[in-house]
């Protein structure tokens, strides 16, 4: 037993230092590293054709090189200034990576049911993180965010209590009547639901003395 003893004490001590226990600071120090590297902010006037002038929430102003991005087909959404932007960048923000129009990303998203195809389902993503279902009865959406470049949907299924779905999207594509997302099993197609012309527009041809000739 002391024998034993004496060999705990020995590796739980090196040269008088304490060893860290694995999850404490000693594994995660590094903090920053976690935390979500996007820039949230309007595009400024100064944007041109490979360079995004964005003014960031914070205040500051800030050019950055559209190469990399654009060289990946990774800016989603187009530039149009005074649109609300979401863009990752590299280590020295100089450059963007990952570049989101979240003003493009606004509006009602829908698809044919892939059940049967007789309906349009989809999304209806709002400002604030408000995201609302479209002819999904069984699927009640929570909240939406972009993290790191990627559309984060909550959500709750029918029959699943209160647990709550996260699914992470990456964009293949956001135009203004098309969005393409894809997950880690499906890719997803969204075409901008078009607005439906009330019946009471609808004017039909007065009738006619012509009408009721034999």
């Amino acid at each position: 037993m002391m024998l034993i003893a004496a060999l705990v004490m020995t590796m739980s001590s090196c040269g008088g230092k304490s060893q860290p226990v694995p999850f404490d600071e000693g594994d995660s120090a590094d903090v920053d590293a976690m935390k979500d590297p996007t820039i949230y902010g309007v595009c400024g006037e100064g944007t041109a054709m490979n360079t995004l002038q964005i003014v960031t929430d914070l205040g500051d102003t800030l050019q950055l090189d559209l190469s990399y991005a654009s060289e990946n087909n990774q800016v989603f959404g187009g530039l149009q200034v005074g649109d609300r932007m979401a863009v990752v960048p590299n280590a020295q923000k100089t450059g963007a990576l990952i570049v989101v129009n979240q003003a493009a990303l606004l509006g009602n998203w829908v698809m044919p049911n892939p059940l049967d195809g007789s309906d349009e389902v989809g999304f209806r993503i709002k400002e604030g993180g408000i995201v609302e279902g479209i002819e999904q009865s069984t699927l009640t959406y929570k909240t939406w965010r972009l993290v790191r470049g990627k559309l984060e949907i909550i959500s709750v299924r029918e029959g699943a209590g209160e647990e709550e779905e996260i699914v992470l999207y990456d964009f293949v594509k956001l135009s203004a009547d098309s969005l393409i997302l894809k997950d880690n099993e499906d890719t997803l197609e969204y075409g901008r639901q078009q607005a439906k012309k009330p019946l009471s527009d609808i004017k039909l041809e007065e009738a006619s003395e012509d009408d009721y000739k034999i």
